[in-house]
This record gives C-alpha cells, sequence and structure tokens, in this order.
C-alpha cells in the first residue's frame, strides 16, 4: 500500500480536495471533492516526486519532475482529469 506524503498532503489542502489511499489496486491515490470521488491517481510501480525526494536528493527528483512533465504534456493540463491530479499532487 502507498503512504501518502506530508508533500500530497499539503498539494491537496491547496488544491481543495482530500486524498485517501485507493481503491483501485492500480492506483495509489482517490482525489475527492465535496467528499465525491473525482479521480484516481499515480500508478502503483512507479515512483513519484516526493519519494525520489527521500530516495534520491533534490537534484534527482528534479530531473525526474522535468522528464514527467515533458511526458505528459498534453494529459496533465486537463483540469480536472487523471492526469492534472496526478501532476499537481505526485509531481
Amino acid at each position: 500500500m502507498y503512504e501518502i506524503t506530508q508533500y500530497s498532503k499539503n498539494k491537496a489542502k491547496e488544491l481543495g480536495v482530500s486524498i485517501k489511499n485507493s481503491t483501485n489496486p492500480k492506483k495509489k491515490l482517490d482525489v475527492f471533492k465535496d467528499d465525491k470521488k473525482v479521480a484516481s491517481c499515480g500508478a502503483i510501480g512507479y515512483y513519484d516526486y516526493p519519494t525520489y525526494l527521500k530516495m534520491k536528493g533534490q537534484k534527482f527528483a528534479d530531473e525526474r519532475r522535468r522528464l514527467y512533465k515533458i511526458r505528459h504534456s498534453k494529459d496533465r493540463k486537463v483540469i480536472g482529469s487523471d492526469g492534472f491530479y496526478d501532476d499537481k499532487l505526485l509531481c
């Protein structure tokens, strides 16, 4: 089971949503707005920015973030999509 980081909790608060561990075994987080599930984000099996920070440090994490943003430039900009929340909460 994925351990939700303080980084993701803070980002969720900024966005006005709440997060919980996902009920989908292939995802990390379920995102809720007004107690209604709006997205599942973060594929299990891939690291995220907060995890890279802990494991490899700031420089490595920043590079992985940069590459992620390039790869997902289309889906992360669609407000309310899974990719949007993935970008905002885990990257």
